[in-house]
């Protein structure tokens, strides 16, 4: 099963890597699809995205033994081997022939060769030439949340962002990391009130305030991702109309949303972004992301802010929300709609950037609190 194992995993990586496949996507129909058990299941999810996360530290160690850049499935195993080696811990003989035997057969004396010389390195100490390679992050990335939060804070959410993520179940059994959670709680819920999620798949955060006795409408800009919202929230036992603990899905686009303005007792935006503190569940987004698009999405997390302001009724609240670390997603949209938010009569209630550790994502969120007279629409 071991080798059943490696050999799915070699295909996930060549589909990740050279296919533009997404890990999180990906992975779990390939698991589907496979008579694995649960252990084998777990040991293939470390192997894609340990490998993933961690590809341009253990392609520096291969690098050294190479001439060429190898095929496609050559170089995922290659790297499946070396992780095995250097960041799993497994005795070089397991990992160094039970990889052999996943590559494809013309391949074999190459992977052979070369993990046999990465094992007997890691034995003698690997050096890596800076300490991007060595985190195994983008030059950029690094480089970029060193100058906005210092070195060390930087450093420890790198690293922790570098190791697997624990299920943690919520009392319902979704599977839900803490930070998001965390986020779904500061929007408060009251006997009768309506509450919109503007950006709402997988729907997590939506069935949650939904738990809490509210009235949830669970919007989504694409029709197949409110889908995710609608099985999610049937499976948790949510009604599907509006009503107490119940998720009503529309498909809908966040900058020109189809509701009356004063509409929500409180609005949840859990904008897109760049996705910088939780990048050890979406192992291959660090090699996704680029320093451009942080601009765009600012962009967009601002007029999505500011529509659903319009939206909130007179004593309601106002959530923003990012699982990012960058200033300019987090703190740079509180500067730049303070004004327009405060003329519009939101009052800041609260904001807090909470950084990456092992048991929980990076998140950041703002919460406003509407304090103009007029009421509901």
């Amino acid at each position: 099963m071991r080798a059943d194992a490696r050999r799915i995993a070699v295909d996930a990586v060549v589909r990740i890597e050279f296919e533009g496949a997404y890990a999180n996507v990906l992975l779990p129909k390939l698991l589907a699809d496979v008579d694995l058990d649960i252990r084998d299941k777990g040991f293939v999810t470390e192997l894609v995205y340990g490998s993933t996360r961690r590809k341009r530290a253990l392609d520096h160690v291969v690098d050294r033994f190479l001439v060429q850049d190898p095929p496609p499935v050559a170089r995922a195993a290659l790297r499946l081997g070396a992780h095995q080696l250097i960041e799993m811990g497994t005795p070089p003989h397991a990992a160094v022939s039970a990889t052999v035997e996943a590559a494809p057969k013309r391949f074999r004396g190459l992977v052979n060769a070369v993990l046999r010389k990465v094992a007997t390195a890691h034995s003698a100490g690997i050096s890596y030439p800076n300490d991007a390679v060595a985190l195994s992050y983008p030059d950029w990335m690094v480089a970029r949340l060193r100058e906005e939060l210092g070195n060390q804070e930087a450093d420890d959410a790198l690293r922790s962002m570098n190791l697997p993520a624990r299920p943690q179940r919520r009392e319902d059994g979704y599977v839900q990391d803490p930070s998001s959670q965390r986020v779904a709680a500061l929007v408060p819920v009251g006997a009768g009130d309506v509450v919109l999620d503007m950006c709402a798949a997988p729907g997590g955060k939506s069935t949650e305030i939904a738990g809490r006795g509210a009235a949830v409408v669970a919007a989504d800009l694409r029709l197949g991702r409110a889908g995710l919202i609608v099985r999610n929230a049937e499976r948790l036992g949510c009604s599907p109309g509006l009503e107490p603990n119940g998720v009503a899905v529309v498909v809908a686009d966040g900058k020109a949303p189809p509701f009356g303005s004063r509409t929500f007792d409180a609005v949840l935006v859990d904008a897109p972004c760049s996705g910088l503190g939780a990048l050890r569940r979406r192992p291959d987004a660090r090699w996704r992301v680029e320093p451009e698009d942080i601009g765009e999405l600012v962009t967009l997390q601002r007029e999505l802010l500011a529509c659903a302001a319009e939206l909130v009724v007179a004593g309601g609240t106002l959530v923003y929300s990012v699982c990012t670390l960058t200033a300019a997603e987090t703190t740079g949209v509180l500067e730049a709609t303070c004004a327009a938010l405060s003329a519009l009569g939101f009052d800041p209630v609260s904001s807090d950037l909470s950084l990456p550790t092992s048991d929980h994502d990076g998140m950041f969120a703002a919460v406003w609190r509407g304090t103009f007279s007029t009421g509901r629409r």
